[in-house]
């Protein structure tokens, strides 16, 4: 992101009324930017912290300090507009900080300064560049338009490099296309999953699916990216040619069609979640209605009356089950083990035109909105994730911070579920807060007491003709039935790929095993990278677009080193990948993700975290700005004269 002077002009009234329903901690610090005046960093017009996640629009402050904050704010932009420049332009270093914890009134790290600095266009992000002879002369190819492959692509074309993208569907949208089911949308807010070089105005906090694709689709137009796309292909295999130092990628059209593609490197974008997990269940086939995944949600499908029974609680039926249950006759949601659920009031709110004017007009709204947000859903309760050996209490939390979001979660939900002390007991985790993924509230409690839906505790041991059969031997009847019960995420690449001396990448991994360094390559397997590969899942919150994003940028640093030194491939150096999981590893036993008081999709059959980043999110960026190439073994296109070896 790079800032430039908004000197467009700016109507004063509009400015007024839109500056009533700005968030009060986002005015202060670009206040402080614009005016250069200390006291604003002071009380009483230092904002107070946000509970949860809400956007704390009023920042804690009493209205008239608010008006006054609005005021200064309305002088200091209609001064910038006739020209007055602004008295901080660019903060950096101490300055910056003192900024971040002004906003959120919290002590945010001074190892931030670097990544928001950038993220924020306060400082220059690195400048990459190969030679357009070099650039054109190499082919990337990309498995995958989904966000990951699109942003690759787009990293790629800015540097000249050629790319085709390789996707299974008519058009772009990875997730987006294949997840259609009612309430279907994003669980971090809008304005954070979009990337800072591609904004939107968005129409809610929290998208929905049908804007979410579009944005893709806009964004792969604006920059140029379907003319690369070769739709309605998949990828038979890959295998990496060690005389030629290519990879040869067989695909195959709708039609049948093969040819295959030949490429200096290849970048996997198919990510973790996009192979359903449906149980296998006797009497799956016996089932006489309809029976799919939610990622599988038919068009014709009609709950209108029928007699609907969801399996699985997690992220997907949460939001299945409240855009549902006014129309079915009876709902039957079938519960293996309750998750958290935390409260946001803008989950359900409509952007306001006077906050897209304030983004689009307003210097540095925009930058520090989003840097609210990065903060509140990203690294903020990192800390609290880890576990303190000497907590008395390690059945229930973590530690005192994690124990009082216990506390916290467990009021939200008994006041939700009052009066039904039966939902109450059925709905409450045993275990630490954020265990399994932290799911926000849609309407969840709300559905749990609805005269239609009934929350069945007992797992699921078979189906029948006409129903399913509960561990406890009970068999209810079903009209259809939804499998909510996620993705194949043990194994994250499901593609016939293979490396030197032609070893398969699934062998490798075995089948819930995947290793690889900082989730982007791994020993055995020249020049092949991936985007939202193993333990790169951000369990404790936040938007995948920021470690989308430094993937992306890890890939072309490596690649370009490679062009600008002659280099023909990279290939992880094995003790390298081996001591990265290890500390990975090692980071993990301290963490929630192995607390013994859960299931979770996040372990595999060992009970190793094989999705799941330990890191926070600031580790991951400073991890991923450069691609250390002593990290790698390296063959160089020119190789050196023999020796003489006479004597």
């Amino acid at each position: 992101m790079t800032i430039t002077r908004q000197v467009a002009d700016i109507d004063a009234s509009v400015l007024h009324e839109a500056l009533s329903v700005a968030n009060i901690p986002t005015l202060v610090p670009l206040l402080v930017q614009l005016t250069g005046d200390q006291k604003w960093m002071r009380p009483p017009y230092r904002p107070t912290r946000a509970q949860g996640t809400d956007d704390n629009d009023d920042g804690g402050l009493r209205e008239v300090i608010r008006e006054e904050i609005r005021a200064a704010a309305e002088q200091a932009v209609l001064a910038y507009k006739e020209g007055a420049p602004a008295a901080i332009p660019a903060p950096t270093g101490q300055q910056l900080v003192d900024l971040m914890r002004l906003c959120v009134a919290e002590q945010v790290p001074e190892d931030y300064e670097p990544m928001s600095a950038e993220t924020m266009g306060f400082r220059s992000a690195p400048v990459r560049s190969v030679s357009a002879g070099r650039a054109a002369a190499t082919h990337v190819i990309v498995v995958g338009a989904g966000i990951s492959g699109l942003n690759a692509a787009k990293h790629l074309r800015d540097l000249g490099i050629r790319c085709t993208v390789v996707e299974k569907n008519d058009r772009v949208g990875g997730t987006w296309i294949n997840n259609r089911y009612p309430g279907c949308g994003v669980d971090t807010p809008s304005f954070l999953y979009s990337f800072g070089y591609f904004p939107r105005q968005w129409s809610a906090y929290f998208a929905k699916r049908a804007e979410l694709d579009e944005y893709l689709t806009d964004l792969a137009n604006h920059f140029g990216l379907t003319e690369s796309i070769m739709f309605r292909t998949t990828v038979v295999s890959a295998s990496w040619d060690e005389t030629t130092e290519l990879w040869n990628v067989a695909v195959r059209a709708i039609d049948g069609e093969q040819q295959m593609l030949t490429g200096n490197a290849l970048i996997s974008s198919v990510g973790l979640l996009n192979v359903p997990a449906i149980p296998d269940l006797p009497g799956i086939e016996r089932f006489t209605g309809p029976a799919f995944h939610s990622a599988c949600w038919p068009e014709d499908v009609d709950l209108t009356g029928k007699r609907v029974a969801v399996i699985g609680t997690g992220a997907s039926a949460m939001q299945i089950v409240p855009a549902v249950v006014d129309q079915v006759g009876h709902l039957d949601i079938y519960q293996r083990s309750p998750s958290w659920v935390a409260p946001n009031s803008n989950y359900f709110r409509a952007v306001d035109e006077r906050t897209h004017w304030l983004m689009e007009h307003v210097p540095f709204y925009r930058q520090w909105y989003r840097f609210r947000l990065s903060w509140a859903f990203n690294d903020r309760i990192h800390a609290s994730l880890q576990k303190d050996p000497d907590w008395p209490y390690p059945e229930r939390s973590l530690n005192r911070v994690n124990d009082s979001h216990r506390r916290f979660f467990t009021s939200y939900l008994e006041s939700q579920l009052e009066g039904r002390p039966d939902l109450i007991e059925r709905a409450l985790p045993a275990y630490p807060p954020f265990g399994k993924r932290m799911l926000l509230d849609n309407g969840w409690f709300a559905a749990l007491k609805h005269p239609r839906a009934d929350l069945i505790t007992s797992s699921v041991s078979a189906l029948t003709e006409t129903g399913i059969v509960s561990g406890d031997g009970v068999e209810r009847p079903a009209d259809i039935v939804v499998f909510a019960t996620g993705f194949r995420a043990h194994r994250p690449i499901h593609l016939d790929i293979r490396g030197r001396s032609g070893r398969a990448l699934a062998e490798v991994w075995a089948d819930d095993d995947a290793r690889a360094y900082l989730g982007i390559t791994t020993p055995g397997f020249p020049n092949l990278f991936f985007m939202y590969g193993p333990n790169t899942n951000l369990g404790h919150g936040g938007s995948f677009i920021n470690l989308a994003e430094g993937q992306a940028n890890y890939i072309t640093d490596a690649l370009c080193q490679m062009l600008n030194q002659d280099i023909t491939s990279i290939e992880c150096r094995p003790e390298v990948c081996d001591d990265y999981n290890a500390r990975l590893d090692a980071a993990h036993e301290r963490m929630v993700w192995t607390h013994p008081g859960m299931d979770t999709w996040y372990r595999n059959a060992k009970g190793r975290v094989v999705t799941n980043m330990p890191w926070r999110v600031v580790d991951y960026w400073t991890m991923t700005r450069h691609a250390d190439l002593d990290d790698f073994v390296v063959h160089r296109r020119r190789l050196e004269e023999p020796q003489d070896q006479s004597v």
